[in-house]
């Protein structure tokens, strides 16, 4: 039988020796992420812009240069064609039409006629969307306090459950996992739309489920090992628990992967969303919520039934860091040079004896007992 494992049992990876590298390598990341959302900003689809999506299909191959050129000619604005899965699924993007819903209809009317001027009648219209300024201003609204909500009830239960270094641990991974998806999108220039909202509320409930499970067992080594310093039992826990991390995030992986390779243009933004989020809440789980518990330390209830009291585990984890530091930076001590003795003279040579005769024997001490009379003595002394 094969007895293979993807990750072997007992793992002793030191994840805390990395947090220092990998969490300022985070926050660069995210200052960069954060620059970039300011200045270039998201690529907002038609749910938050106002506009008209028109989803259309033709009997063959769809020309996207000639329908682009027809199109902008039939005097509705800007007009934006991406090809939608198949060669003959075409997704068209309008802008928003000055004049309310009664212009927003003329626009697709207008679309209509210059489709089948080209196409005849073998053009499908499987979706037709009209969005108004108004509606798009209220979903950007509405998006931003559900996942503010979310984070602020995932702080309140981390809390509750734990205890607040723990909520303060969590959150800090939940922003950041929040930045860097954001930030990927900017810089991919993804549509980003009502699904993908609700794929950033999947990350958060996703990353916060990794989260639990490592803090739980973290929570059981802090009952388990009273005295051990905090370093290496949160290492001790990460390693515990990364058998699941890893399966767990592979699994949800392959499913990801093939909606976002099978699953079309419609269900693409979602699952792109969803498979970077995967891994950046991974990822977060160890190097930034658990990491996090190094600074906000959590408190440490003394072991009363061995005398061990909560100043006696700070003094254990100085004496730690103590170490450790000691350990990273090693200093060379210089030994004195000891001074050469001087040769004996020829006469104290002379006297010396030789290597290959043996010492004289000392005479041994007296012992200060005189030695005992015959028993024909002391017979004669009784009979006195």
């Amino acid at each position: 039988m094969l007895k293979w494992r993807l990750i072997p049992d007992n793992t002793k990876v030191p994840f805390m020796g990395m947090h220092r590298p990998l969490m300022l390598a985070s926050v660069l990341i995210s200052i960069g992420f954060i620059v970039l959302l300011i200045f270039k900003g998201l690529n907002f689809g038609v749910d938050f812009t106002g506009g008209v999506l028109i989803e259309v299909r033709t009997e063959q191959t769809a020309d996207l240069e000639a329908m682009r050129g027809k199109l902008s000619g039939a005097g509705v604005g800007s007009v934006a064609l991406q090809e939608f899965g198949v060669p003959n699924d075409v997704l068209i993007r309008l802008q928003q039409q000055e004049g309310g819903d009664v212009a927003q209809n003329a626009a697709i009317d207008k679309v209509k006629g210059a489709l089948k001027e080209l196409y005849g009648e073998g053009v499908d219209y499987r979706r037709v969307e009209v969005v108004g300024p108004k509606v798009g201003a209220e979903l950007i609204q509405d998006g931003i306090i559900a996942v503010l909500v979310s984070m602020v009830l995932m702080l309140i239960y981390v809390w509750f459950r734990f205890e607040l270094p723990f909520g303060i641990g969590s959150m800090i991974a939940l922003v950041h996992d929040v930045i860097f998806t954001l930030g990927i999108y900017s810089l991919s220039g993804f549509e980003f739309s009502l699904s993908t909202v609700a794929a950033i509320l999947l990350i958060i409930g996703y990353s916060m489920n990794d989260t639990v499970v490592v803090y739980d067992r973290v929570r059981e080594n802090l009952r388990k090992y009273k005295a051990m310093p905090l370093r290496s039992l949160i290492d001790i826990s990460v390693n515990d628990t990364l058998t699941r991390t890893i399966m767990t995030a592979m699994t949800t992986l392959l499913a990801l992967a093939a909606l976002l390779i099978f699953g079309g243009e419609v269900i693409r933004p979602f699952a792109f969303a969803m498979f970077i989020g995967v891994i950046i809440g991974t990822y977060s789980s160890i190097f930034v919520a658990s990491a996090s518990l190094l600074y906000i330390r959590p408190v440490r209830k003394p072991d009363e039934g061995k005398g061990t009291t909560a100043h006696a585990y700070e003094q254990i984890e100085r004496r730690h860091r103590e170490e450790q530091d000691a350990a990273a930076a090693p200093r060379r001590v210089r030994r004195p040079a000891q001074a050469a003795l001087p040769e004996p003279a020829p006469e104290v040579l002379a006297e010396l004896p030789p290597d290959d005769e043996p010492p004289p024997e000392a005479p041994s001490a007296p012992t200060g007992r005189k030695r005992s009379s015959s028993l024909k003595d002391r017979r004669r002394r009784r009979g006195r």
